[in-house]
């Protein structure tokens, strides 16, 4: 499902309101998980998951064209957990 199909998806199941307030209700969300992240907090949704972000050490890696050896810096990469409600939705049957 892409940004726009949660947008319908939403929109549809809430008709009393307009797309454009769906949009910038599930804009609102996603930047304040961003946000939330790129100050180092976990956020997490009851029943559907928590995301955290992990740390990368710096490591030697290799231009896959070329073969050769790059240094890539140590980054903060995000981390999502599912939930148990997720899980076992997930692997019913």
């Amino acid at each position: 499902m892409i940004r726009s199909e949660l947008v319908t998806a939403v929109a549809t199941a809430n008709p009393h309101l307009t797309q454009r307030d769906v949009e910038r209700v599930v804009a609102t969300i996603f930047d304040t998980i961003s946000e939330a992240l790129a100050i180092g907090r976990r956020v997490e949704l009851r029943g559907f998951g928590a995301f955290s972000t992990r740390a990368r050490e710096a490591r030697t890696g290799r231009n896959p064209r070329t073969g050769t050896a790059v240094e890539v810096d140590a980054k903060r990469v995000p981390y999502f957990k599912p939930g148990k409600d997720l899980r076992e939705r997930l692997n019913v049957g």
